[in-house]
């Protein structure tokens, strides 16, 4: 597996013996484990999951692959590996491992520990086909789930009444879950960019910022959306169309050889020469994958190099503090010529009547 293969190519450059993967999600990507406890370990001719009782099927059945190594305590386990392999140091994964945790190890286990950081988190930068597939497929059930949501909309609903219908739309359409709890934000709420949705009713007058997305296979997808409630007037127009002049200008310049601050810098640009650029105080967007939260960043500080199977969002809002906010987000697939739009809902401002 060329993962493996690039795993076991690290170690080598480091000079350690054995990886030792914690971090769930992780473990997952590697092996295809989707159990909630157990240890990864990758040495040089050994690819092994520790774990439980409780999972010795589930490995058996999910990876085939792999070396199921039964433990009743962890610690005994590594130090039978540690002596079966001769091993000298193990490289593990410092942004997960607790202080207690590799204290206890270093206490107990006679190996040197090396903490290092992003081995995996940089192979799923880039998405395989059948990643690709689960993560179009999450943004079509959310798409659709929205579509059905949309005419549903009316003055007098709560923004918990419309983000509970829009989950369950998600899970009819086929999605496994949700990939994070829904923001619904209306009014005032909606120049909040993470608000929680609450029992605020949607009124005349209200933008309505809908932020959501559904799990496939484990892989998510993102989108938001805003909507008007009631006629627009001149500055609900002005901020909605400002976003938009930024949202598919910045998105349209996604492209292999970009970095992600030169994207992020398109739209910010539009929105600063409006006046508006202390209103947009994020970052332009994200990767995702099995977590919603993924590297690289379509920021001002991130210089990653945007490579063909990556996935992005393209967010930019402006929030006025009192009146309101105005966010747009598509997900973004970089190609070998240029990008394919997952997200397939239209971006014109709908107005609730």
């Amino acid at each position: 597996m060329e993962r493996i293969t690039r795993i076991r190519e690290r170690l080598d450059g480091e000079g350690a013996d054995v990886f030792l993967v914690s971090n769930p999600v992780n473990r997952r990507y590697l092996t295809g484990f989707t159990g909630s406890a157990g240890l990864v370990w990758i040495s040089s001719t050994r690819q092994a999951i520790l774990t439980d009782f409780r999972y010795f099927e589930q490995v058996k059945t999910q990876c085939p692959d792999w070396e199921l190594v039964r433990i009743e305590n962890y610690t005994d386990a590594l130090q039978a590996l540690i002596e079966e392999e001769h091993v000298q140091s193990i490289a593990f994964e410092k942004d997960h491992v607790t202080v207690e945790q590799i204290e206890g190890w270093q206490e107990k286990l006679s190996v040197q520990f090396r903490g290092i950081s992003g081995w995996v988190q940089e192979l799923r930068m880039i998405k395989t086909e059948e990643e690709i597939a689960n993560i179009r497929k999450a943004a079509q059930i959310a798409d659709e789930a929205f579509a059905q949501l949309l005419p549903t909309l009316r003055s007098g609903l709560t923004e918990i009444e419309a983000a509970l219908e829009l989950e369950f739309l998600m899970r009819k359409a086929g999605a496994s879950g949700l990939s994070f709890d829904p923001i619904v934000a209306s009014g005032p709420q909606s120049a909040l960019p993470h608000a929680r949705p609450g029992e605020r009713v949607l009124s005349v007058g209200d933008f309505v910022v809908f932020d959501f997305g559904a799990i496939v296979n484990g892989y998510c997808s993102d989108m938001t959306r805003t909507v008007l409630i009631g006629e627009p007037e001149e500055k609900h127009l002005l901020i909605y169309d400002l976003v938009l002049k930024a949202q598919v200008s910045a998105l349209q310049a996604v492209a292999p050889g970009k970095t992600g601050a030169e994207i992020d810098a398109i739209a910010r640009d539009i929105i600063g020469e409006m006046g508006y650029g202390p209103y947009f105080g994020h970052g332009l967007g994200h990767s995702l994958g099995l977590e919603v939260h993924e590297n690289p960043r379509l920021s001002k500080t991130d210089q990653t190099i945007l490579e063909p199977g990556m996935i992005v969002t393209v967010e930019p809002g402006v929030y006025l503090p009192g009146f309101g906010g105005v966010r747009i987000e598509d997900l973004v697939l970089v190609t070998e010529d240029g990008h394919d739009v997952l997200t397939s809902t239209f971006k014109e401002l709908y107005v609730v009547e």
